[in-house]
């Protein structure tokens, strides 16, 4: 499973808190470990600006992130997304982060 991130895995002032964070705080405690990939740059800057963002823009057709891809190759992209999945979807097992 690999999580793609800006860079805001961090705690943020923004109100709701960083998208990226967000995604990544509800697969820990759902108890998946993500490789988690940062890909930098802003998102709505475009492909020539954001060249970290290429294996993004292959996945989904853009650059903005976070982008979850599971063991299982399902893409899916936004934060809420992302929490709603991982809610439906705890870990169990092998699979449970050793954090």
């Amino acid at each position: 499973m690999k999580l793609y991130v800006c860079w805001g895995t961090f705690r943020s002032p923004r109100p709701g808190g960083h998208p990226c964070r967000n995604a990544h705080e509800a697969l820990l405690e759902a108890g998946w470990d993500p490789e988690v990939e940062r890909v930098y740059g802003l998102g709505v800057l475009g492909d020539t600006l954001n060249p970290t963002r290429a294996k993004i823009r292959e996945l989904t057709g853009q650059n903005i992130v976070p982008v979850l891809v599971t063991d299982e190759d399902e893409v899916i992209q936004d934060s809420r997304k992302i929490i709603a999945w991982a809610k439906a979807n705890p870990a169990s097992g092998a699979e449970r982060a050793t954090a």
